[in-house]
């Protein structure tokens, strides 16, 4: 009899523990911190009437759909076209945010606009408002073009960087031609 409870207690101590080694460790996330779609090194095309407004490269991209956003890290890159579908710009940020309601798109940290025409914008964020095709922002801003460079807080210009406004201008130098 005493070997047959030897045995039935050490069976109970190894399924006990047992239990608790093969039990996974459970996290409770919420609805909102778990993406509905996830994509790596994916392009995404912004149109409008069937014509290409908007063509967004990025490392990861996290789309939060009852949330109404999508989330972009790892080399975001985004070139940009005018009614004629030519392109005007290019920019160049480290991560953004794209309201999926209004298709407005926010870069962040390192970001860089390109024009076609040779001007240069740095910033350290940015908002690109798809309805009226603007860059805005009200952040310190450095902008390099053929005839000039600017430096300022708060911008507000067309998305080829031909017409814009420096908010607040800190300083300015005429290029040498």
């Amino acid at each position: 009899m005493t070997r047959a409870l030897w045995t039935a207690a050490l069976a109970v101590l190894l399924f006990a523990g047992c239990e608790d080694r093969v039990r996974p460790s459970v996290v409770a996330l919420g609805q909102t911190e778990v993406p509905s779609q996830e994509s790596w090194n994916s392009t995404v095309v912004f149109s409008d009437s069937a014509r290409t407004r908007a063509l967004l490269t990025a490392g990861y991209i996290a789309v939060y759909t009852p949330q109404g956003y999508t989330l972009l890290s790892d080399s975001v890159h985004v070139d940009f076209y005018d009614d004629e579908e030519r392109h005007t710009s290019q920019l160049t940020a480290r991560r953004g945010r794209v309201n999926d309601r209004t298709r407005d798109f926010t870069a962040y940290e390192s970001v860089k606009v390109l024009s076609d025409s040779g001007t240069v914008l740095k910033t350290d964020s940015l908002q690109w408002r798809n309805e009226e095709q603007i860059i805005i922002t009200g952040a310190y801003v450095d902008i390099i073009s053929p005839t000039e460079h600017i430096t300022g807080h708060g911008l507000v210009s067309d998305q080829a960087l031909r017409n814009y406004r420096i908010l607040r201008v800190t300083g300015q130098t005429v290029a040498k031609e």
